[in-house]
């Protein structure tokens, strides 16, 4: 199981299949999400900060139709949640993600356009 430097805890990735068997060829859990359980998603994210993973990886599309779900285990636990783009291309969620939690941390948004 492929685990993160810093905390030592394990990684995953969710999300359809091509996209998580990548992250399985190097080691890492992974969850296939299809049409028959894409509901059970956010009860996935619980379980891997249950679990005391540290990083997991999530398919945009997932994470923006969960949203609340996934957002709050990602400020409530210490498992990091990173959207990833899955095979349609970026939806602009993991952008969204990395400026609200720099908005959140430094008190303003610092990529903000001139």
């Amino acid at each position: 199981m492929a685990t993160s430097v810093e905390n030592e805890g394990p990684m995953a990735a969710l999300g359809s299949y091509d996209l998580v068997m990548p992250f399985q060829a190097v080691g890492m859990e992974t969850a296939v999400v299809d049409d028959d359980n894409r509901d059970s998603a956010p009860r996935m994210v619980e379980r891997y900060a249950r679990d005391g993973y540290a990083i997991l990886f999530i398919e945009e599309s997932l994470y923006a139709e969960f949203k609340n779900d996934v957002e709050a285990v990602n400020e409530n636990e210490s498992l990091c949640v990173i959207p990833i783009p899955g095979q349609s291309g970026s939806l602009g969620v993991g952008l969204a993600s990395i400026r609200s939690s720099a908005e959140r941390a430094v008190g303003m948004d610092i990529f903000g356009e001139k």
